[in-house]
């Protein structure tokens, strides 16, 4: 590397999600040397992840290389790496063998599941925030049906047919939409001993509403949506307890038990490590979810070269509320913090980020879905019709939108998901035998977590 380009200010992101992504791609300047930092190899598009879940596509369609994304940034270099700890004093992180110097940071890790301080349950109920955590989704899925195929007790058939999504929220939405057309449509002529649209899929929202963040009117049409996919909504429910393939829940002063071999959690996530790594390191403030709380310039408090941005980043500057932890808003804030690294190198400064609320979309089906865009609220095909524009749109690189496009194109036309590997460790369903035992025959059973511990990807 020439002595010039040592000499660049240099900038260190990690986390190659949203957030770090669009900050080190917009950061093009030769005056400036990137180091963008993450676990994985490539980005991946958090939004679809539910449809790697229920088979509609691939991991690869939804991912790209962080290398190739990045491969025309002469100025830019990645390392797949995880850091460790963060020395502001001296301008260094500390990562599994070496230290880094940098003259800016951007921390931009995003964030994980939370149980609410229930974090047994993850065992029972995973969350969907990883491709580790979509491939074990849709193993548990379509184990489920292959264990009923070959279960002769009713009772127990019935229970590998019953899905539990816990969390009314977008991703709860969608996964609830997608499983119920997986159920009722696509997978309903392929097998021969049970009857797919038998199943019951439940979702189970604490609040009075589906999507309590879109307008009322939007969240009833949502929930009509759901119904008529055939999704049981319960709204108002709080869930208790999860284990031994039972969720239980309270509604009012009614306790009720499910018994369900499938439980998904979409109910909540929490700030990642590095949210306390740095609020040890610099003092910042955390919120109770354990986001940082920013400057309106996105800095850190008494750190003016330290930032953060997307779901890490607590922002309340604009409106009095935290931002929400959405795509959208990590893009804007890595964009406007490249242009706010580049100024500051030329000895000017920006005024404070400001979000451009587009609105918010959200899927249930096959032409339904729902739109709370800034100029009107809509729902059904015309919504539907945004939702894929959008999401074709944002996806990082070209092949990635002409995958989903084709693969979305034939899925529609055919109702036949291409998607359906079960994969992992512990493929094959449990044999029922008359006296009412189970085998595994050496493998796990259709709810057990794989035996290699999964790891939370550096998403922003």
């Amino acid at each position: 590397m020439s002595s010039r380009a040592l000499s660049a200010h240099h900038v260190v992101i990690v986390g190659g999600g949203f957030g770090g992504l669009y900050a080190a791609k917009a950061l093009s300047d030769p005056s400036v040397r990137v180091t963008l930092i993450d676990k994985r190899n490539f980005h991946l598009f958090q939004p679809l992840l539910y449809q790697v879940a229920t088979g509609n596509l691939s991991p690869a369609d939804i991912s790209a290389p962080l290398r190739v994304v990045l491969s025309r940034n002469q100025n830019a270099t990645v390392m797949m790496d995880e850091v460790q700890d963060i020395d502001p004093e001296a301008k260094q992180i500390i990562l599994r063998d070496e230290r880094l110097d940098y003259d800016t940071l951007v921390i931009a890790t995003g964030v994980s599941h939370h149980y609410f301080g229930n974090d047994d349950w993850a065992h029972s109920a995973p969350g969907l925030k990883t491709v580790e955590d979509a491939l074990e989704i849709r193993r548990r899925i379509f184990l489920a049906f292959e264990a009923a195929e070959r279960e002769s007790d009713p009772e127990k058939r019935r229970a590998w047919l019953n899905f539990v999504i816990v969390g009314g929220g977008p991703t709860g939405v969608e996964l609830a939409g997608a499983l119920a057309e997986l159920a009722y449509h696509s997978l309903r002529k392929d097998f021969r001993r049970i009857d797919t649209t038998e199943s019951q899929i439940m979702l189970v929202e604490g609040m009075d509403r589906v999507l309590p963040p879109y307008p009322p009117e939007l969240s009833a049409k949502a929930q009509k949506d759901l119904e008529a996919l055939g999704v049981t909504v319960k709204t108002g429910t709080m869930v208790t307890r999860i284990g031994d393939h039972q969720v239980q829940t309270k509604q009012g002063d009614r306790t009720e038990i499910i018994e369900a071999r499938t439980i998904l959690w979409a109910a909540g996530v929490k700030a990642s490590a590095m949210g306390k790594v740095l609020s040890e390191r610099t003092g910042a403030e955390l919120d109770r979810a354990g986001r940082v709380i920013v400057n309106p310039d996105l800095s850190v408090p008494n750190h003016p070269n330290i930032f953060v941005v997307g779901d890490l980043a607590h922002y309340t500057h604009q409106t009095g509320k935290p931002l929400p932890g959405i795509g959208a808003v990590a893009m804007q804030q890595g964009s406007y913090l490249a242009k706010l690294v580049q100024k500051r190198v030329q000895g000017q400064d920006m005024p404070a980020f400001r979000y451009s609320d587009g609105g918010n979309l959200a899927v249930i089906g096959t032409n339904k879905a729902v739109a709370d865009l800034k100029f009107t609220k809509m729902s059904g095909f015309p919504a539907w019709l945004i939702w894929i524009f959008v999401h074709i749109y944002y996806l990082v690189e070209f092949d990635n939108k002409l995958v989903v496009m084709t693969q979305w194109m034939w899925n529609y036309l055919t109702r036949n998901q291409g998607a359906r590997l079960i994969t992992g460790v512990g493929v094959l369903p449990p044999i029922a035998f008359p006296n009412g035992d189970e085998s595994t025959n050496g493998e796990i059973s259709g709810n057990a977590a794989p035996k290699e511990e999964m790891v939370a990807a550096n998403e922003g």
